[in-house]
């Protein structure tokens, strides 16, 4: 799930409060969709006093960024107003959110309670949409192959290095796998996407729960980072062997 943070300490926001645009709005929003909803708190967010702001900036999560980018530019077309936000990691959003120098941020994960005390001000998490995790892989003839939880957790811990590892071959019959280094990729920046992927690792596996655990920054056994779900995206599509998580619109 994507979420979409604002700070209502923010001085556009506060303005809000004080004419008393948001409680009118409340009722208005539970009627539509999670698109509207978020355009309609972003278009309060517009009020600078009497004036009207053309621009809002916004950074975080690169899971959701391909909808954002539809989103905001379908808005512009009808609003004129510019929502300028930079995919750079669910990490980085909340940061800027933090220091307050965006107007709102993108998470795939929500606020730890230590982020909630450093952001010191209350922070609204909107829900916005919906995606998958998945793995993608470089192999010749771009096969469809087949990978257990178990296989998954291994590869990841640096357990299995070889495509033709024999726990991989026995469930995939019909594919000749060649002798090939793993080459495990995985993210470098603080990222919801990771958080999601060990997340899932977690639930399957009592050693990665113990050794690795779960979060948007890990301390990986094994692996090259890539910047963002295009940085993983493209490191697989460029390295034989290659495999990594991202969310299903880079696969």
């Amino acid at each position: 799930m994507a979420i979409v943070l604002l700070k209502i300490s923010s001085l556009k926001l506060v303005k809000i409060f004080q004419r008393g645009v948001i409680p009118s709005r409340i009722k208005y929003l539970r009627r539509y969709n999670m698109f509207k909803r978020l355009m309609a708190i972003l278009a309060s967010l517009t009020f600078t006093g009497i004036s009207f702001a053309t621009e809002l900036a916004g950074a975080g999560a690169t899971f959701p960024y391909p909808l954002y980018s539809k989103m905001f530019s379908e808005y512009y077309k009808l609003k004129k107003v510019e929502v300028n936000y930079q995919p750079i990691g669910s990490g980085g959003g909340i940061q800027q959110v933090i220091n307050k120098t965006v107007d709102f941020g993108g998470t795939d994960a929500p606020l730890t309670e230590k982020e909630e005390k450093a952001a010191k001000d209350e922070v609204i998490h909107i829900p916005t949409c919906l995606g998958a995790v998945v793995l993608t892989y470089n192999l010749p003839g771009n096969p469809t192959i087949k990978l257990t939880p178990e296989i998954v957790v291994d590869i990841y811990l640096g357990k299995i290095t070889k495509w033709n590892d024999p726990r991989i071959t026995e469930i995939n019959p019909d594919y000749k796998f060649p002798d090939l280094g793993i080459v495990v990729v995985r993210r470098s920046d603080g990222s919801g996407t990771t958080f999601v992927f060990s997340e899932y690792l977690a639930s399957v596996s009592e050693e990665w729960k113990t050794k690795v655990g779960v979060g948007k920054s890990l301390n990986w056994p094994v692996g090259i980072g890539g910047k963002g779900n295009p940085g993983v995206a493209g490191y697989v599509k460029q390295t034989p062997g290659a495999i990594g998580y991202v969310e299903v619109a880079y696969a």
